[in-house]
């Protein structure tokens, strides 16, 4: 159902990336994540129906503090958190209960913060 202005779902994500190659790693290898194409070039990485649309020499750096904050839907977000670990991915915040979701949040490739949640 969309709304009244016609708004329908997040389209892409763009993050600052420095190393366009270790970036590309990250989200294509360490996260499995499928590339995400506009025509023919490669953008970014499918998360969902969302685009995670990597950014080098970007008008802004990676950051840890990011504005607006982004949030990735999980089946379970303790069993993220270990695949996550398992990977050899830096999480910033282990996961937590909040009323009712857990939430945690982690490092990409360059120092991005990415959260994560679950209900409990």
């Amino acid at each position: 159902m969309s709304t009244p202005l016609g708004f329908q779902r997040i389209k892409v994500i763009a993050l600052s990336v420095t190393d366009l190659n270790r970036a590309n790693h990250f989200y294509g290898v360490t996260l499995a994540l499928p590339p995400a194409f506009e025509g023919t070039e490669q953008v970014g990485y499918l998360l969902g129906q969302t685009i995670l649309m990597l950014k080098a020499n970007w008008y802004a750096a990676p950051t840890e503090a990011p504005n607006p904050r982004v949030t990735i839907a999980t089946d379970h977000a303790p069993d993220t958190e270990k695949a996550l670990c398992d990977r050899g991915v830096v999480i910033s915040d282990p996961v937590q209960p909040y009323d009712d979701f857990y939430v945690g949040s982690f490092l990409d490739s360059e120092g991005n913060k990415l959260w994560f949640c679950s209900p409990v």
